[in-house]
């Protein structure tokens, strides 16, 4: 099994409660019989997408000659998507910033949001999941609560992930693991974040029993 886990914080785990997740996720798979790749988007190279990737594609198509940050963005992009294609799981470790998701983890995304990668349309105009053969495992962490119905709307980070992942890529979401509150309630909050990271090792126990079934 080839999983690949992208990681979206680049706070430290003494600070970062989900870079902390990611942590534990990853340690909780060494030794294991599963082929992990790490994908940092505080660390790979990626522009963030614009006017340029069009212009790149131009000129792609003309034999153009491509600026620096065109270059950059076609190759980013490639190695984005060659990742989500060698991977049979995507674990995505990822904090609520500001109601949703890290700016470069949008811009990962869009890099592999695209029509006959991600998704195509059939001769109907109804769009067509292209990665129902993959899964996907959301490790997410918030400081505030946003699991009760008031606050639930507000929360654009989870279900972003679930709408794109799931619902337009059409990938299983086989866990999700949510470390929330612990910034809302301190008295609480080395209690919230260890039950929650047991969570986390019990998730990755969970996908190493299903590499061993497969």
């Amino acid at each position: 099994m080839n999983v690949l886990v992208v990681k979206a914080n680049n706070r430290p785990a003494t600070e970062g409660i989900s870079s902390k997740m990611y942590e534990t996720f990853m340690a909780s798979l060494e030794g294991k019989d599963v082929n992990v790749t790490t994908y940092d988007v505080y660390e790979e190279d990626t522009p963030y997408f614009g006017q340029e990737i069009f212009n790149a594609f131009g000129k792609v198509q003309t034999g153009g000659e491509l600026t620096d940050i065109e270059s950059r963005l076609l190759a980013a992009k490639q190695k984005a998507m060659d990742a989500i294609t060698a991977a049979d799981v995507v674990v995505f470790a990822f904090p609520l910033w500001n109601l949703t998701i890290p700016a470069k983890l949008h811009t990962f995304i869009d890099y592999v949001f695209a029509a006959g990668f991600a998704f195509k349309y059939d001769a109907n105009g109804n769009m067509v999941q292209l990665m129902t053969d993959k899964k996907a495992i959301f490790l997410n962490a918030r400081g505030g609560v946003y699991s009760t119905p008031e606050a639930a709307p507000m929360e654009m980070a989870v279900n972003y992930m679930r709408n794109v992942f799931g619902g337009i890529f059409g990938m299983e979401i086989i866990d999700e693991v949510i470390i929330e509150g612990h910034n809302a309630m301190p008295d609480k909050a080395q209690e919230i974040i260890s039950a929650g990271l047991e969570e986390v090792k019990a998730s990755a126990q969970r996908l190493v029993e299903m590499a061993v079934e497969a």
